[in-house]
């Protein structure tokens, strides 16, 4: 028997920027990888031993599946051996489909289903009494109760695929004339087989009546026949139509009469048609006119244009609408000149929903002289709802969807389940409470559950995994993430730790894991529990390879790979293999930083703030009615563990009532009472981690408009003009000079089935986007597919002679991304690095001093050497005057700031408060703050602090005073 081997050997691995000769990962380890941006990192654990791995598992299928499959492309590497089979855990955004939560990306609320159905106890949905069963006299005394035609049906399936040849001629044999088929009573001589496509429900005809004339026998026969056809439960359908009465044997309310139907997991899926609320059919919200995009400023009086709507009317004081509100002024009280907010609450309800049943005379000024006409007004909302229903004019609908948001579904109250599915119990808890628990009170909920002997064997093994998997949630810092979170509201880093806690739960050996960065999102408090969660996945017998840049992580490695010198060109070596210890000692600038010979730059002095904005009342969320002031002309951090509001306080509050107040932006704002002095402010930026576009087409150079430029350039050559080339020649958005075969995006995407869609280059381009024709046109011996290809800091050189186009580029340089390629297609960028090419285009504009710029944790991806660099470009755009507040985590940044607000104590329900805000030092003397401790921690190991003092002439690194 071979033994198995004990390193990955990598020979000749040239991917990307790389230039590794031969190098050996020990298995069954940790081994982090590490490095400046653009090192080659990712080059290596993604691009080429996940790739291989992927490539090697797809060889191994039949010819058959293969063919759905495509060919792989092979890595350009020229060996690798001790390859295991490779599972990639990435920052990917989790799936936008607002049907996925966090319940069902995790495949918890596929047990919580089956573990509601089997042991859940059932309630009335109309008085909450526990559902008990009825005798046939109990039921037949209730049918003697209805009045009119009645169809007795004995349901026989709902919701099932398949033709039923079988059950069809059953029935036919034994006598049965009728059944009704998806609502439509059909006679069952002729009706040989269903649909097998489609989802049918079916009920048997047993019986027609009238309650008043039937006689006993038969109705006792009738109601015998449909509980034994119907397994317990029937159907009786008024011939008038209506909501059919269900009653059963099995399950129903005494007091109310009503018969519920066997549970079936289906009945606690919100993706099924048994489960869902029928109001949102599952979703959780309607999207309806909100009343916070209807009145954005609550300060402003009806006059004045609260209403935005109407707000033209208002100001030109006639016509019927004016006339409407002229009448609940005369007849309401309704003060037409007072703010808003301080209108009684019914009066804005009047205004908002209508007056129902009361009329209110409205007068107006016609052709024929002035007209009077009692009305009822329905309200703004119904309105608008109303004519956005009717409209066929595009314009006229975008207008209104302008009003428009999703708010919690009035029937479901956002749980998304039928009333059926909410009414049953488990213990003392529903499914919809369960899965609005953060996940760690979640798991102590169910541990804590009391079950009898039956039900404990017949559960007991669902339960425990149930708990498990939601400790391994909790395990990877995501207790404070509830079962019903929507799935697009995660972050990169919150979905790639749930997909690692899913790795936890399959406990599979033998496995190459190959992660992204995990510890982004993630507070210095959490980090040891990743890492803890990691050295799990390793002991299990797992080999574990991390991207990583966070310091925790990388002394806890087993082995270290740094990469470097330098990014793109400059980089893609191995500078140092090795342990934590001995990295300590090495000249890298990994080394540098961890070991304290270099320290990132903080200011000699705290910048004083020049006036402040006061945000005061801040409830969105889980905030807690917070005042909070931001200090302007200073650089902001905002901090916290993961949910404790800090998203909810600046991405949901502050920056979209900026943008509202100043860009006339439509989006929603957060809960809040007031914010005062936003007059010194005339422009807010969001640069977000959002894609800078979906396609190859999107790039660094056509999103900062340097391209632009380019092609200008390209189309004044000799060889442009003698063809008569013009600038839309050089461009792969136009017919005419691009690829025809990929259409100017260099590769065609292969549908994978059941793994991820790959990119695979042209085969007639080559990956060069253009024709022939137009890659014959040179500037200084390049094409304009060679210039695309071309890193940023060789561009710099390139293109010296053109100083607005220098200075384009020079800004992407000073972001740390000199190492990108023009070209790079925006799908291949992470999140921090589309953040920081929108910083640099925000770099190249002129400001004036008073802008306020948001970042939320611009350290994503970033090694410490390019913390400081962005360091230094934001405390540019300080210096200018500008206002710069950052959502982070990263501990040189946030002692590097001049005022910290951190947020806290914990996540989730114990968040919200304002825990300490200050500078870092009085942050940092604060016992109760978790940021504060983390900052002692740091200033205890020489690493940061304002002990140590920058030199302007470092350029990024700092080197402590001897």
């Amino acid at each position: 028997m071979s033994k198995e081997p004990s390193h990955i050997v990598i020979r000749g691995a040239r991917h990307h920027n790389l230039q590794i000769d031969e190098l050996r990962l020990p298995k069954l380890s940790l081994t982090v990888f590490t490095g400046v941006s653009g090192s080659g990192k990712s080059s290596l654990a993604f691009d080429t031993l996940f790739a291989e791995g992927q490539r090697r598992y797809v060889e191994s299928l039949s010819s058959y599946a293969r063919q759905f499959l495509g060919q792989l492309e092979k890595p350009a590497v020229e060996h690798i051996s001790g390859l295991s089979p490779t599972i990639a855990i990435e920052q990917k955004t989790a799936a936008s489909n607002p049907r996925s939560t966090v319940g069902t990306i995790t495949e918890v609320q596929d047990f919580l289903r089956v573990l509601f159905a089997r042991l859940g106890r059932q309630h009335c949905t109309d008085c909450g009494a526990p559902v008990e069963a009825l005798s046939s006299a109990e039921i037949m005394a209730r049918l003697k109760q209805l009045s009119g035609k009645q169809l007795l049906l004995a349901p026989l399936f709902e919701q099932r695929k398949g033709e039923h040849r079988d059950l069809l001629e059953s029935l036919r044999q034994r006598g049965f004339v009728r059944v009704r088929l998806d609502g439509e009573v059909v006679r069952l001589e002729g009706l040989v087989a269903l649909d097998k496509k489609r989802k049918h429900q079916l009920e048997l005809v047993v019986d027609r009546f009238s309650p008043s004339r039937v006689s006993l026998q038969r109705l006792t026969d009738s109601v015998e026949t449909a509980l034994r056809e119907g397994q317990g439960l029937l159907l009786a359908q008024s011939a008038t139509g209506g909501e059919a009465l269900r009653l059963g044997r099995a399950r129903a309310c005494a007091q109310c009469q009503i018969a519920f139907p066997a549970l079936t997991p289906q009945h606690f899926s919100f993706n099924s048609p048994l489960g869902m609320c029928p109001a949102c059919n599952g979703l959780g919200v309607q999207t309806q006119l909100d009343p916070k995009l209807l009145v954005p400023d609550d300060r402003l009086s009806l006059r004045q244009g609260a209403l935005v709507p109407y707000a033209s009317v208002m100001a030109r004081g006639s016509g019927i609408s004016f006339g409407i509100f002229d009448a609940l002024r005369k007849e309401l009280g309704l003060d037409l000149d007072a703010p808003w907010r301080s209108l009684p609450k019914r009066q804005r309800e009047l205004v908002l929903y209508g007056t129902k049943d009361r009329r209110v005379a409205v007068s107006w000024e016609g052709t024929h002289g002035r007209v009077s006409w009692p009305m009822q007004f329905e309200g703004v909302v119904n309105l608008l709802m109303r004519r956005f229903r009717e409209t066929k004019s595009e314009e006229m609908r975008r207008h209104y969807a302008s009003f428009m948001g999703e708010s919690p579904c009035p029937d479901c109250g956002g749980a998304r389940l039928s009333p059926i599915a909410r009414s049953v119990r488990l213990a003392t808890l529903s499914l919809d409470r369960l899965s609005a628990l953060p996940v760690a009170e979640a798991a102590k909920a169910l541990e804590q559950l009391e079950l009898t002997a039956s039900e404990r064997q017949v559960g007991g093994e669902l339960l425990r995994e149930v708990v498990s998997r939601l400790e391994f949630l909790d395990s990877v810092g995501l207790g404070y993430l509830s079962l019903e979170r929507s799935g697009a509201t995660l972050s990169g880093g919150e979905a790639q730790r749930i997909r690692l806690a899913a790795q936890l739960g399959s406990e599979l050996s033998g496995v190459l894991y190959v992660l992204d960065e995990p510890s982004i999102g993630l507070h210095p408090r959490d980090t040891q529990r990743l890492v803890e969660t990691l050295e799990r996945l390793r002991d299990s017998g797992n080999t574990v390879i991390v991207v990583e840049h966070e310091r925790g992580t990388i002394e806890a490695a087993d082995h270290i790979v740094d990469f470097g010198p330098g990014a793109g060109r400059a980089g893609g070596a191995v500078v140092f293999e090795g342990t934590p210890r001995q990295l300590l000692t090495a000249d890298t600038l990994t080394g540098g930083y961890l070991s304290g010979r270099l320290v990132v730059a903080e200011p000699r002095e705290r910048r004083a703030g020049k006036g402040e904005l006061l945000l005061l009342g801040a409830s969105e969320n889980n905030l807690k009615e917070l005042d909070v002031a931001f200090p302007l002309g200073t650089l902001t951090a905002v901090t916290g563990v993961s949910g404790a509001g800090k998203s909810s306080l600046v991405s949901e509050i502050l920056q979209p009532e900026l943008s509202r107040r100043l860009h006339n932006a439509q989006g929603r704002v957060g809960s809040f009472r007031s914010l005062q002095g936003a007059d010194a402010i005339d422009k807010v930026v969001l640069v977000d981690q959002s894609p800078i576009g979906r396609t190859p087409r999107s790039n660094p150079a056509t999103y900062t408009k340097a391209f632009d430029e380019i092609r200008q350039l390209f189309a004044q050559t000799p060889d442009a003009r003698a063809l008569g080339y013009g600038p839309g020649r050089f461009s792969f958005n136009v017919a005419d000079g691009r690829c025809g075969a990929c259409e100017g995006d260099g590769v065609k995407r292969v549908e994978m089935h059941f793994l991820s869609d790959v990119f695979v280059t042209c085969e007639i381009c080559a990956g060069r986007r253009y024709d022939e024709a137009t890659l014959a046109v040179k500037y200084r011996e390049r094409s304009i597919a060679d210039v695309l290809e071309t890193s940023v800091d060789d561009a710099l050189e390139l293109f010296a002679a053109f100083p607005s186009l220098v200075a384009t580029l020079k800004t992407l340089a000073d972001v740390g991304l000199g190492y990108l390629h023009l070209g790079q297609p925006a799908p291949t960028l992470s999140g921090g690095e589309a953040q920081r090419v929108k910083l640099s285009r925000e770099l190249a504009r002129r400001d004036t001093g008073r802008t306020l710029y948001v970042l939320d944790e611009p350290t994503t991806g970033l090694h410490f050497d390019d913390v400081a660099k962005l360091l230094r470009v934001l405390g540019r755009l300080v210096d200018a005057g500008n206002t710069v507040i950052v959502i982070e985590h990263d501990l040189d940044v946030i002692a590097a700031a001049d005022h910290v607000i951190d947020l806290g104590p914990e996540g989730g329900s114990s968040g919200g408060y304002l825990v300490v805000a200050g500078t870092p030092e009085q942050v940092a003397s604060c016992e109760e703050s978790h940021t504060g401790r983390a900052l002692r921690a740091l200033q205890r190991r020489g690493l940061g602090g304002s002990q140590y003092k920058p030199t302007r002439s470092a350029r990024g690194r700092v080197k402590k005073d001897a």
